[in-house]
């Protein structure tokens, strides 16, 4: 008897082939053995948000957005590669928040003056509020964590602003860095009012009744 005709088997649709995730392990392993550490990632979306300031300040918003755009995604990367690598500290995580609120309220800064220069009085005042209106946002979430009250809500979280200050400086060519920045105000407004009902709603709550034998 002839012998049976020798099938291929195709992997089924969307699985990845398994030299793929082998290289990927590899270059995984790789990078965590590396020298690289969370509070260098930090330090280079610090550089990126400082080059993109000084963009503004030379009115190359596009840039400036390109810039604030690769920062922040360092930003995101620093905590996910501390959390791979189990190289995270708790300096680290304080640094981070900390370069966090650094990095917007420079690129707000320059925005400000940015549209000082262009003789844009009301909104500068948007930035001011804007700038006070994301501070708050944070502190209200710090101070309820203090407190024991886990306080995420909200419109106008990190990367929401992130993505409204990005928006702004890519298309500001197009008159939307305004645009964007009267948003952020009024949103960093809005989601301080309600992380204070949030925090106000729970611990005003009833507790629980204590468990029966």
């Amino acid at each position: 008897m002839p012998p049976a005709p020798r099938t291929t088997q195709r992997p089924p649709r969307g699985a990845r082939p398994l030299i793929s995730e082998r290289t990927r392990a590899t270059y995984r392993n790789r990078l965590i053995e590396s020298r690289l550490t969370p509070n260098a990632i930090s330090m280079t979306g610090l550089a990126l948000n400082l080059l993109a300031a000084v963009l503004v300040t030379q009115d190359q918003l596009l840039l400036a957005g390109l810039s604030f755009v690769v920062g922040s995604v360092m930003d995101t990367l620093d905590g996910r590669y501390s959390r791979m690598s189990g190289k995270g500290s708790p300096f680290g995580a304080f640094l981070d928040s900390t370069l966090d609120r650094m990095e917007e309220g420079v690129v707000l800064a320059a925005v400000a003056s940015h549209f000082a220069q262009e003789g844009e009085s009301l909104a500068v005042a948007a930035v001011v509020i804007a700038v006070l209106g994301s501070l708050m946002v944070s502190y209200t979430r710090a101070r309820a964590e203090a407190l024991g009250v886990e306080c995420k809500v909200g419109l106008a979280t990190r990367p929401v602003r992130v993505v409204i200050i990005s928006i702004g400086l890519l298309f500001g060519g197009l008159g939307l860095l305004e645009v964007a920045i009267y948003v952020l105000a009024v949103l960093t407004v809005v989601t301080t009012g309600q992380r204070v009902a949030h925090v106000r709603r729970a611990l005003n709550a009833p507790a629980p009744p204590p468990p029966t034998a």
